[in-house]
């Protein structure tokens, strides 16, 4: 069987991805755009991950998207590669042409390069520490592996008793074994095309915040608020950027205004950290950048040109 065909398109946030994406299905007969984003899995989570509408899911194929619900905590990096795995087999078989679109820079890397082989699940150990509660964790975590709690938010139970159980069993910080990881090549299997999109941050910036105030004026308040009603946001969905600062709000221990200034100011910071990943992503050979940020017009020139450079 032939590989499947392949655009991975890459960039920050609000940098113009999605945008991209339509512009590249737009213009290739039989494709079809896949999610690589970690809470646009969510079903519910609407306006503040940014989904595309549903008159555009009617019009392209979109898939991984409203595959879990908010209140379960359990999916993983290794349920979507998984998933990815069995619809890019699907579209080799069809002929079809997968866009997948990086928002999770984590799904990315474990699609180009497999997931970090840790040591076995230890239940024992596990239920030490499951039993210590969530802040002992992170301040356990704190002093092993200050990298990963860094990254690992206190009350993400799962990644912490991980994290703690490879310190334990291997000897190693998680963070050391995953600098190894992200040290190996990256290299594209036949098929596959890389467009990344690296705008200046300034410019990024703008764009991020002008979508935050896009989300509120589409009723992301009242989509938190409706989720919170239902008892859906689960531990891992609620850490999502803006649903966190808008579920203060909503629980008086932060003013709508900071709520919404928080959100701009995280969302910015998620941006700085892809920023770090995208640069080495931008490493792949051949692979196709642009330093702007795309709306819709210039995405289908900048499309455009890629496809006058390439056989796609």
């Amino acid at each position: 069987m032939d590989p499947a065909r392949v655009i991975l398109i890459l960039g920050p946030t609000a940098s113009g991805k999605s945008a991209l994406a339509v512009a590249a299905a737009r213009s290739i007969q039989g494709a079809e755009i896949v999610s690589a984003d970690s809470m646009q899995i969510y079903r519910g989570m609407d306006i503040g991950t940014a989904k595309p509408s549903n008159a555009l899911r009617a019009e392209i194929p979109h898939h991984l998207i409203d595959i879990a619900d908010p209140h379960t905590s359990g999916f993983t990096v290794e349920n979507w590669l998984n998933a990815a795995r069995e619809l890019l087999a699907s579209f080799a078989t069809s002929g079809k042409t997968a866009i997948i679109v990086g928002g999770t820079n984590l799904y990315v890397q474990a699609l180009l390069s497999g997931l970090f082989e840790g040591p076995p699940a230890d239940p024992e150990l596990r239920a030490r520490l499951q039993a210590l509660g969530t802040d002992a964790l992170h301040a356990q975590l704190q002093q092993v592996d200050p990298a990963a709690a860094t990254r690992i938010h206190r009350n993400d139970t799962r990644r912490l008793i991980r994290a703690l159980e490879v310190h334990s069993l291997t000897g190693r910080p998680l963070s050391e074994h995953q600098q190894q990881w992200h040290a190996a090549p990256h290299v594209l299997p036949s098929g596959w095309t890389c467009i990344g999109l690296l705008p200046d941050s300034v410019a990024n910036a703008r764009t991020i915040n002008a979508r935050v105030v896009h989300m509120m004026e589409c009723g992301l308040l009242d989509e938190v608020r409706t989720l919170l009603a239902r008892g859906a946001l689960g531990a891992q969905a609620a850490e999502a950027v803006g649903y966190r600062e808008l579920t203060l709000h909503l629980r008086g221990q932060r003013r709508l205004e900071d709520a919404i200034e928080d959100t701009k100011q995280k969302t910015r910071r998620l941006a700085r950290q892809q920023r770090t990943w995208l640069r080495r992503f931008r490493q792949i050979p051949n692979s196709v950048w642009s330093n702007e940020v795309l709306d819709d017009a210039r995405a289908e020139i900048f499309f455009s040109h890629v496809l006058g450079r390439r056989n796609l």
